[in-house]
């Protein structure tokens, strides 16, 4: 599901793509990838996109939580977490910054 996010994700031009491996850190997910959009068309895009590739791959119906305004879209796919921003909230919000658990980052490349 990891490779497929990601893939998803380049498909539509997301900008910054940020793959934080969770396993062995929090039980939330394995994956927390963080992504921008350059609008909230994008953004929207994006997610709803993604979710039916989830969806039609994986057979699961994954949540998506603010979609009707796009600043900000958290997708809960299970063993992946996806965030996509417009850049000026993902700027104040720094996600990358608070679930690193002091390791860099890693830029997208599937594990």
């Amino acid at each position: 599901m990891h490779r497929l996010v990601l893939a998803s994700l380049e498909d539509d031009q997301a900008v910054e793509t940020v793959s934080i491996p969770l396993a062995g850190k929090s039980s939330i997910a394995d994956y927390m990838v963080v992504a921008s959009g350059r609008s909230t068309r994008q953004v929207a895009s994006m997610a709803t996109k993604l979710a039916e590739k989830i969806k039609a791959e994986f057979r699961v119906s994954a949540r998506i939580e603010g979609l009707a305004t796009a600043d900000w879209v958290l997708i809960d796919a299970g063993d992946v977490i996806v965030h996509l921003f417009r850049p000026e909230v993902r700027s104040f919000y720094n996600l990358e910054r608070m679930w690193s658990f002091g390791d860099a980052p890693s830029g997208g490349e599937p594990n």
